[in-house]
């Protein structure tokens, strides 16, 4: 069984099949059904949808949208969770929570807290279990920003990624690990206090030295930018913070506007994933401007999730009408 909890639980191979999936999705976005469960031709009996548990621990509007409308449209039943209405919120365990949810549903969906958190659910499951944002990654996040940066470019192999900010939050890890996989050269920048956990690092250079690509952590956002084809950002201040200010003042010099994007390469694209504070982490000038991609990024949000859980949920994504790219690895994992 597979989960996918963070960026590197997908190898370049996979990672390019998920991205290839979702853009055949985009285009075809009500053809496929592949959450109904599959019933004999000689039954009267309707085919029933697989059921998944979309559980939210945290605010969210882009990811509780796209799955709920992902799973309705590719044939499942999306089960919606506000943490705050269920026995979560009085202390049932996360362990006892995977537990019975596995006897109900096919996969479970969490936007959550700690890392630890995910994975003691992710170990207590029976069923694959999805990422939809932690404290250390948002994988799913980045699977679109990769789809966005293959769609513009035609690819992802040699493409200068500069992320700007806050670089020891979830989006920069992310970036680290999946633009390794997809043999991207990314450079993460911020100041001494906001700097990645040196693991990811060192994970995401073992990646890069497989891939072609490369990591690059900076404090200075001209070193990040400069020449890129990619400049993203994200939010300064996130839910759980309470030292709104102070981290205002920190990164104030890495703000992403019309001076840091002269750095980059005249064909740059500008992402950010949402929601953005407008006139702190990102200039309207900019987040407004032809080089941004970031609806384009958002909308993806629906078509590399339905891709995940097609891969992750039925094992037969090639049955997906008009898709025959069946991948050799699956062949390999099918016989394990």
């Amino acid at each position: 069984m597979k989960h996918f909890l963070r960026d590197d639980d997908v190898n370049a191979r996979q990672q390019r099949y998920l991205v290839d999936l979702a853009k055949f999705l985009k285009v075809h976005r009500y053809d496929a059904r592949p959450l109904l469960h599959a019933t004999s031709s000689a039954s009267a009996t309707p085919a029933a949808p697989h059921s998944v548990a979309v559980i939210m621990e945290k605010e969210s509007t882009r990811t509780r949208i796209s799955f709920n409308i992902g799973i309705t449209e590719l044939g499942g039943n999306p089960v919606m969770v506000d943490a705050q209405s269920s026995q979560l919120a009085r202390g049932e365990s996360i362990e006892d929570t995977a537990r019975v949810l596995s006897g109900y549903v096919d996969g479970i969906v969490i936007r959550t807290f700690g890392d630890d958190r995910i994975n003691a659910l992710a170990a207590a499951s029976r069923v694959p279990v999805i990422n939809a944002l932690t404290d250390g990654f948002h994988p799913c996040q980045l699977l679109a920003d990769i789809m966005t940066v293959d769609e513009e470019f035609g690819g992802t192999a040699g493409i200068t990624i500069g992320y700007v900010g806050d670089a020891g939050n979830n989006m920069a890890h992310s970036y680290l690990l999946a633009g390794a996989v997809a043999g991207a050269h990314v450079r993460v920048a911020g100041p001494a206090k906001y700097q990645p956990d040196p693991t990811i690092v060192a994970r995401a250079e073992v990646i890069a030295a497989e891939t072609g690509g490369s990591v690059t952590v900076l404090d200075d956002p001209v070193g990040a930018v400069k020449g890129a084809d990619v400049v993203a950002t994200d939010t300064w201040v996130s839910m759980g913070h309470l030292d709104r200010q102070f981290r205002l003042d920190d990164l104030a010099s890495f703000q992403v506007n019309g001076d840091l994007m002269g750095h980059a390469a005249d064909h740059a694209i500008v992402l950010h994933c949402l929601p953005a504070h407008r006139g702190e982490e990102i200039t309207d000038e900019v987040i407004d401007s032809p080089q941004s991609r970031v609806l384009s990024q958002a909308e993806n949000r629906l078509h590399v999730q339905k891709a995940l859980m097609t891969w992750l949920l039925t094992d037969h994504a090639w049955e997906v009408p008009g898709w025959d790219a069946r991948p050799a690895f699956v062949e390999s994992e099918n016989n394990q």
